[in-house]
């Protein structure tokens, strides 16, 4: 499922394409997703200008000159792809081919300008909703969201009164969304392995006793947001469906220090560990034993 930095990177994308321009008409190729689309949702959208395109969490935010946001969401294997003229963006190097099979094509923008922006989603996993702005943050999807890990909110200090006292393995703390929102399971894994930290290690061990956050809190904190920065830069991770709004995929995957590396050799300088993979609330986890502590 695409993290932060896909969604982050997904919305550069899509955002010179989008902000500004009128969405003339939009074309609903499907009754549901997911979830089932809102009633009369492509002729709400119809008409409408979009004037910023954020995002929060994993979720991509289309706010519209009705006070409408349209948020989105793209699943296990949703995309975009902007299409320009009659022609769609020509692939090139760290590009996958176009050709992805147009029966996925379940939602087309069309803009004012003549470019389509289209949302294909072989698993249909992804969703759409529009929610009004003066509900957005008492939305059921928006409302127990934590902090961002690219903003200032993020720290040792806030940190440490979340996961003081918490026994919970700290691989599933920082998963909790509620807590930090849209860090997922590559980032958390990479993270973990520059701060030197085991997954598997109670979140509450890196509190103080009188709650102030230790060394290695202070260092967690310092890893996620070099780790998200980084990605984001890199344009994200491309595993299976993964490709950005033009096409070209992300290459961060290049550079994992532990993610799907199991039985390989330790990456830290110094290091004689070997990568190992265990099974955390149904997911992977990849770390070194031998380093992270």
């Amino acid at each position: 499922m695409p993290e932060l930095p896909e969604v982050e990177t997904v919305r550069r994308g899509l955002e010179p394409h989008l902000t500004g321009r009128t969405l003339v008409t939009v074309e609903q190729r499907r009754p549901d997703l997911r979830f089932p689309f809102p009633q009369d949702f492509a002729a709400r959208l119809a008409g409408r200008q979009v004037t910023t395109l954020g995002r929060r969490a994993k979720y991509l935010l289309a706010h519209l000159d009705d006070d409408t946001v349209l948020l989105m969401h793209l699943g296990m294997s949703g995309s975009f792809r902007t299409e320009i003229g009659t022609d769609s963006d020509t692939p090139g190097d760290f590009h996958h081919p176009r050709g992805k099979n147009p029966v996925h094509d379940h939602v087309v923008f069309r803009l004012d300008d003549g470019t389509r922006v289209v949302y294909n989603d072989p698993r249909r996993f992804g969703y759409m909703t529009l929610i009004g702005f003066d509900a957005f943050d008492a939305h059921p999807l928006i409302r127990n969201l934590g902090v961002e890990p690219v903003g200032n909110r993020l720290d040792a200090i806030f940190l440490a009164e979340k996961f003081a006292g918490r026994a919970a393995p700290l691989k599933s703390a920082l998963l909790d969304q509620r807590i930090i929102a849209g860090l997922g399971n590559i980032y958390v894994c990479e993270a973990l392995w520059r701060a030197r930290l085991s997954p598997r290690r109670a979140a509450g061990s890196i509190v103080r006793r009188d709650g102030r956050p230790t060394e290695r809190l202070e260092r967690l904190v310092q890893a996620i947001k070099t780790v998200i920065a980084e990605a984001i830069v890199a344009g994200g991770s491309s595993l299976r469906d993964y490709v950005q709004a033009d096409g070209s995929m992300g290459y961060f995957q290049h550079t994992f220090a532990v993610y799907d590396r199991e039985h390989e050799p330790c990456q830290r300088e110094g290091c004689r560990g070997t990568v190992a993979r265990i099974v955390q609330s149904g997911r992977s986890t990849f770390f070194c034993p031998e380093c992270q502590r």
